[in-house]
């Protein structure tokens, strides 16, 4: 059978007319009357009772109505798929980002995103956490990569935890020793990143239920220079331990626990507004975020 034979069988059925189905199709009478004899000396049966001008259906045509029916509705799906990947693998996509998801995890996301999606213009803003969500509820971003915020008009979900780690040059005696009190960070000289950082924030207040005042001797506005002091010894930080896996690769940086326990966790989702109409590039997008952070806890609709 060929589509163009199950094709002219449905308009005979609709219009029961093979004129009137002819002129549907844009085909003389005889085209579509010689598309369906093939059909019909193939299938060894008639389909049609054939009635002066107007036809009915026999007992054999009306068996093999639904599944005609099917299988074109089936190819139909098949084109529409098609048509949405084709359209999937072209267009725009304006993401926001926290800097340091930008700096260490969005690479990795966005290298496998353009090998399955080549024709995709990514276009990225980064900032704090806050100044995300203010570019997505401006329409500035599609989609905003950062720690979970909450927000009435904002559809989060859950990706992964970002831990934050204690981080020392190989030759400290803390990295040595293989763990370290918060009680003796106290006395270290201690690097900052970013003191508006939703990172900072956090380990603001794990020294604060400690009951310790940190000896601050340095704050910085990026997480890599962060790390070139202290590989050079010039003092200690807190980092996320994503920023650290070349460093720890080269031994050139040594992350230690906190003896207490203490655990400091960054939620990180991808968020979206909920009046936005998702577009095929963004769905594509969203759709490897879940296939690489599978299951990673329930959506935060605020």
């Amino acid at each position: 059978m060929e589509i163009r034979q199950l094709e002219a069988f449905l308009n005979v059925v609709q219009f029961q007319n093979f004129s009137r189905a002819a002129e549907a199709m844009g085909l003389t009478q005889p085209s579509l009357s010689a598309r369906i004899l093939s059909l019909e000396r193939e299938l060894g049966e008639p389909l049609f009772h054939r009635m002066g001008r107007g036809t009915r259906l026999t007992d054999a045509g009306r068996t093999l109505l639904p599944y005609v029916n099917r299988s074109l509705d089936s190819l139909k799906d098949a084109r529409d798929a098609l048509d949405a990947s084709h359209r999937a693998s072209l267009g725009k996509l304006n993401i926001g980002s926290a800097r340091a998801i930008c700096a260490y995890v969005l690479p990795g996301i966005l290298d496998t995103f353009h090998g399955s999606h080549p024709g995709i213009d990514v276009a990225i803003k980064t900032g704090r956490s806050s100044e995300v969500l203010r570019m997505l509820l401006a329409d500035e971003v599609q989609v905003g990569l950062a720690r979970t915020i909450v927000h009435p008009e904002i559809e989060a979900r859950h990706l992964y935890d970002e831990h934050v780690v204690l981080v020392t040059h190989p030759s400290h005696p803390f990295a040595k020793a293989g763990e370290a009190s918060i009680y003796d960070v106290a006395n270290e000289p201690l690097i900052l990143y970013d003191r508006e950082s939703s990172y900072f924030v956090l380990i603001n207040r794990v020294v604060r239920e400690a009951g310790i005042v940190p000896n601050v001797k340095m704050d910085l506005d990026s997480i890599d220079a962060t790390k070139r002091m202290i590989e050079r010894g010039l003092g200690i930080s807190f980092l996320p331990r994503n920023s650290m896996h070349q460093e720890l690769e080269l031994g050139t940086l040594s992350t230690v626990p906190i003896k207490e326990g203490y655990d400091v966790v960054l939620p990180t989702s991808v968020m979206v507004r909920k009046t936005t109409t998702q577009g095929t590039v963004l769905q594509a997008f969203l759709k490897l975020l879940y296939s690489l952070y599978p299951d990673q806890g329930t959506d935060a609709d605020q």
